[in-house]
């Protein structure tokens, strides 16, 4: 059984995901608004491309994020994790033979 500051450390990594994610979100659509714009004003020019490199970027954290957030959120049994379940419901279920 895990301490209780590693809960509190995993919770508290768990809720910095969940920020950098909405950062990162927040990124992508800020770099692609501005990629579609520079590739309207100027077709080619080093602002699209920019824009273009800092989307992708933005994407591929985005991404690593959202990974990450998905693999601490399944445990290894595959069940996912849901702090408001009842326990008393399920260890009320009783196997009779």
């Amino acid at each position: 059984m895990a301490s209780k500051t590693e809960r509190i450390q995993f919770l508290r990594a768990v809720r910095q995901l969940h920020r950098v994610r909405s950062f990162y979100a927040a990124g992508v659509l800020l770099w692609a608004a501005s990629a579609a714009w520079t590739g309207w004003q100027a077709p080619g020019s080093r602002q699209m491309w920019v824009s273009v490199l800092l989307l992708a970027v933005f994407t591929a954290l985005l991404a690593t994020a959202g990974l990450s957030l998905r693999r601490l959120s399944v445990p290894p049994t595959g069940r996912p994790v849901h702090h408001a379940t009842s326990h008393k419901a399920a260890s009320t279920r009783h196997v009779h033979a």
